[in-house]
């Protein structure tokens, strides 16, 4: 099994989630990317704070907490994420997270599912690769 493969068959729910958002985060970017510096400079700088002081928050008052080098990232990405996810959808219609088109809304939705779907299998023992 590949160590791709591997991986995925490891998730947690928590972690399965995780990639669904992102998932849904990348079919939103692919549809609406910007090329616009302005944009992805605002989402890295509000990355950098928003993401410091969750990393802060997160130590706040225990001592020697640790976090693995993953768990910080996502402190610093989800933000980078968010912001720039509303900065792209900004007056395009969208209702929370879903797009006006039912198409786009069952890309990102399928791709979920079968990321979920591969999980699950992998889990059950399907590992013929």
């Amino acid at each position: 099994m590949t160590p791709l493969l591997r991986y995925a068959r490891q998730l947690d729910t928590a972690r399965l989630i995780l990639w669904c958002y992102a998932i849904w985060y990348g079919v939103v970017l692919v549809r609406y990317f910007d090329p616009s510096p302005q944009l992805w400079l605002t989402s890295l700088g509000l990355s950098a704070i928003i993401g410091f002081a969750l990393l802060l928050s997160t130590r706040a008052g225990l001592r020697n907490a640790k976090l693995d080098r993953w768990g910080v990232f996502r402190l610093f990405l989800m933000p980078f994420c968010v912001s720039s996810f509303a900065a792209l959808v900004k007056g395009r219609g969208f209702i929370l997270i879903f797009a006006p088109s039912w198409f786009e809304n069952l890309v990102a939705a399928a791709l979920c599912a079968g990321f979920l779907a591969l999980a699950a299998l992998l889990r059950r023992g399907w590992n013929h690769y």
